[in-house]
């Protein structure tokens, strides 16, 4: 990227990073300090037209969560969907595609003023979770 003379760096932190979640202390922890790496990354190369931003997503459905529910709650698999899904505000859990799209979007050239952020993909649930 140095040598390009421009570059963009996405990393994954996580709603857990301002709020914390109980019985995830090494998680949380670990999502703080990928915010705090993106803040240093996009100082650090700032003068060399690299970006450097975070996207901190909230519950996420992938097959990840499916083979979860499937091993933890056989025959109830549906109904522990809806349970999480319920823990977001919006009603919901996020989608891959919407976690692609806005990475996409910050890697883009129309994102070109934006570096050293932090971007909830979350459903409302860093601000509307009370």
């Amino acid at each position: 990227m140095k040598a390009k003379g421009k570059g963009v760096i996405t990393n994954m932190c996580s709603v857990c990073r301002p709020t914390g979640i109980a019985e995830r202390f090494a998680y949380s922890m670990s999502k703080g300090a990928v915010y705090a790496m993106t803040l240093s990354v996009a100082k650090d190369y700032l003068k060399d037209n690299i970006r450097c931003n975070c996207v901190s997503p909230a519950r996420v459905h992938t097959p990840f969560v499916d083979d979860y529910l499937q091993k933890n709650y056989p025959g109830r698999e549906k109904e522990m969907h809806e349970a999480l899904s319920k823990t977001q505000p919006i009603g919901r859990m996020g989608t891959t595609g919407e976690v692609a799209s806005l990475i996409v979007y910050l890697s883009s050239d129309e994102a070109s003023f934006i570096t050293g952020c932090d971007y909830p993909i979350d459903g409302g649930f860093i601000k509307l979770n009370n």
